[in-house]
């Protein structure tokens, strides 16, 4: 009989040459000598050390190790990932990876003809981000989770693992003899996604035997809606204007208005109001029906001033 994890492999068909980011943990491991083994020679690693742990020096060393000895070319990148106050630390960490991987990706990646990059986050993984983005009251975006297949400049980027759980990758790693690091901070019960790892997931698996796939169907319907709601925000926006128009805004009802302005800030100027930031930004378009009523709110590292009859944005 195949091996879940084999047969996960099996499915995956990227083009190749393949990126894959290796940590040195267990599931990125698993999914590096996988991919290692079924492509050899067109397989490259990209590793990143956030800066923010002194063990980050020991992972970056067996990492290379590791590469050395399975004969697969490595990137190491160092980024500075220590996120600013009120600002998620695992989200800032996040966003250092996706920035090394752009600059990886745009220069020696480039060069290797390298147009698709695995991530080995599982189905584990999935159910973690799922209930961290309900305990933060999050709306579509944050219940679709994390997607299989998304693509970042010009780059595929996609997560084969994620109908499996983690202790699969792990197993199958066990079996093959090869050792991997544990970053230590995964035990830090300060973090709210391991207080869901350590304690609820063993519950939810104790009383829903089934809730990997339950949840993930739930991600799958949010990402659906959350498609169509993206749909209709760039047809609005046409509507409106770039940048939009107050008159057409207002023409709007309140949830499409909504919709629409969160798309305008997130695509055009690359951030996201919170509910408050978002009420109020209503408020204020809704407000204005004179030529001298004025229009001012702080969204993110920016601001939301009016310009004549249009919303304008100001860093």
């Amino acid at each position: 009989m195949t091996h879940p994890f084999d047969a996960a492999v099996a499915a995956f068909s990227p083009t190749l040459p393949l990126g894959v980011a290796f940590s040195g943990g267990a599931d990125s491991s698993a999914l590096l000598l996988a991919c290692a083994r079924r492509w050899p020679g067109q397989v490259h690693a990209v590793h990143v050390h956030h800066g923010l742990q002194a063990a980050g020096d020991d992972f970056a060393a067996h990492c290379a190790a590791v590469c050395a000895r399975w004969q697969v070319p490595l990137v190491q990148r160092r980024v500075d990932a220590r996120h600013a106050p009120g600002d998620s630390p695992e989200d800032a960490a996040r966003q250092a990876r996706y920035r090394v991987f752009d600059e990886v990706l745009q220069q020696e990646w480039q060069a290797l003809g390298i147009r698709t990059v695995a991530l080995a986050q599982h189905a584990d993984d999935q159910v973690e981000t799922l209930l961290l983005a309900l305990s933060r009251g999050a709306g579509l975006p944050g219940l679709a989770a994390m997607p299989a297949r998304w693509q970042r400049s010009g780059v595929t980027f996609e997560r084969p693992l994620l109908g499996l759980p983690g202790q699969v990758l792990r197993d199958w790693l066990q079996a093959q003899g090869e050792i991997w690091i544990e970053d230590p901070s995964n035990q830090d019960l300060r973090y709210t996604r391991n207080r869901i790892r350590h304690q609820l997931l063993p519950a939810l698996q104790a009383v829903f035997p089934q809730h990997r796939d339950t949840l993930a169907r739930s991600a799958r319907h949010a990402a659906q809606a959350q498609g169509l709601l993206l749909e209709l925000a760039e047809e609005d926006l046409k509507r409106v204007g770039h940048p939009p128009a107050i008159a057409l805004l207002q023409g709007l009802s309140a949830a499409r208005q909504a919709n629409v302005l969160r798309h305008w800030l997130r695509q055009a100027h690359g951030c996201m109001p919170s509910e408050v930031q978002l009420k109020e930004l209503l408020r204020q378009v809704q407000a204005c029906t004179t030529r001298g009523h004025r229009i001012e709110l702080k969204v993110g590292r920016g601001q939301v001033l009016r310009e004549g009859g249009v919303l304008g944005w100001y860093n």
